[in-house]
């Protein structure tokens, strides 16, 4: 039997695994120079001015919201095609989340169905604090339209990036937050780089980038002018001024991101290969392959197919089952966030955002990652055609 396919896997070569060990043969492990070394590279890729390099996504996504002040009694609003920790970081807060409907094309949060509903909370008096569009499968998001609309309604802007590293908007990097206060990304080890787990929060506000900086370290400040006034006989060198968390990332994990910048371009320029030969092998087959905006270059973090279930005879969950009982490990990106048990304890019912619902029930992420052979790939279209047909 063939070796089993995964839908991601890193590509971790020699000059990665040296950076680590010299990291492991100096004097830092935790926070050492490789931090704030691999923050400036990232911050200078994307051609903004600040990073904060954390222990995963979902930490930055939830400092960034702590950072834009986003608490109890304040409303926040993303995509439902996304992972959980894209609406849980609201409720980390003690806000109330919500959802607004997909783009049928691109899978990404509509900016149609956005201006609908903010001309309707406006009227409601509950318009959102915070918009987190979610750059899905590594296409950006419509993000001037959605600016545009944060300019009239007065909403601040989260760009949950984790999948978009390397893409680029309007032929600019993402993450240069030209359109949003604040970005964030993903280096788990699916995501297009990784330091094993971990995050970064990029932004161009001074302020923000302090805010953040303190609430990854426990909400304490070393920094003199930040500190408050004390007797001057007793000895401060640092002070808790926030209630903040232990989401550090470490310099081992540092130093491998590091390294794997220098391979960025090569990793999306892979995946963008694969998912063209996708597109080809995939034409005569009823499904639909990924439509891509002209506006955006895509970073390919995901392949995700829908099939045409009017044109097959199997459904949805026996086309998924059958790819990976035959070791093609494919996924779902993603439940709709509103039908999780948990979300729909809240009141969420099934038929809230139907764009999303359709695309539910008709997605399947096929493999994609930087070391994925011809050969396998091959194998992967001839298993779903097995599976489909």
């Amino acid at each position: 039997m063939s070796a089993t396919i995964p839908y991601g896997l890193q590509d971790i070569n020699q000059a990665d695994i040296d950076a680590v060990v010299e990291v492991l043969h100096s004097d830092f492990l935790t926070q050492g120079p490789v931090v704030p070394a691999f923050e400036n590279e990232v911050a200078k890729y994307c051609g903004t001015r600040y990073a904060v390099a954390v222990n995963s996504a979902t930490s930055a996504l939830h400092i960034a919201c702590l950072a834009l002040g986003v608490g109890k009694g304040d409303i926040v609003w993303t995509s439902p095609i996304t992972f959980v920790a894209s609406a849980n970081c609201a409720l980390y807060c003690g806000a109330t989340i919500d959802f607004v409907d997909i783009d049928p094309k691109t899978y990404n949060l509509s900016v149609d169905r956005l201006k609908e509903r903010l001309e309707q909370a406006e009227q409601a008096s509950n318009l959102p604090k915070v918009v987190i569009p979610v750059h899905l499968c590594g296409q950006p998001c419509d993000m001037a339209g959605i600016h545009n609309l944060s300019q009239r309604y007065g909403f601040k802007i989260i760009e949950d990036a984790s999948h978009a590293i390397g893409a680029r908007y309007h032929n600019e990097p993402v993450g240069n937050c030209r359109y949003s206060d604040i970005t964030v990304f993903s280096f788990h080890p699916v995501k297009i780089i990784t330091t094993g787990e971990g995050g970064m929060a990029l932004t161009n506000d001074h302020q923000l980038v302090k805010l953040m900086r303190m609430l990854r370290s426990h909400g304490i400040t070393s920094v003199a002018e930040d500190m408050h006034p004390r007797h001057s006989e007793e000895l401060w060198n640092y002070q808790q001024i926030e209630l903040g968390f232990n989401y550090r990332m470490t310099d081992i994990q540092a130093s491998l991101g590091l390294s794997q910048m220098h391979r960025l371009a090569d990793f999306v320029a892979k995946r963008l290969d694969i998912a063209k030969r996708y597109d080809y092998n995939l034409s005569a087959l009823p499904v639909v392959t990924p439509w891509q905006h002209p506006d955006g270059y895509s970073s390919y973090h995901l392949y995700v197919i829908r099939l045409k279930l009017d044109k097959i005879t199997r459904t949805h969950r026996q086309v998924y089952e059958a790819l990976r009982a035959a070791g093609i490990l494919v996924n779902l990106h993603y439940i709709p966030v509103y039908r999780q048990p948990f979300y729909e304890q809240m009141g969420f019912k099934a038929g809230y955002c139907q764009e999303a619902e359709q695309y539910y029930s008709e997605a399947i992420s096929m493999p994609i990652y930087a070391v994925l052979t011809e050969e396998q790939q091959y194998q992967v279209v001839a298993s779903l055609r097995q599976a489909i047909i």
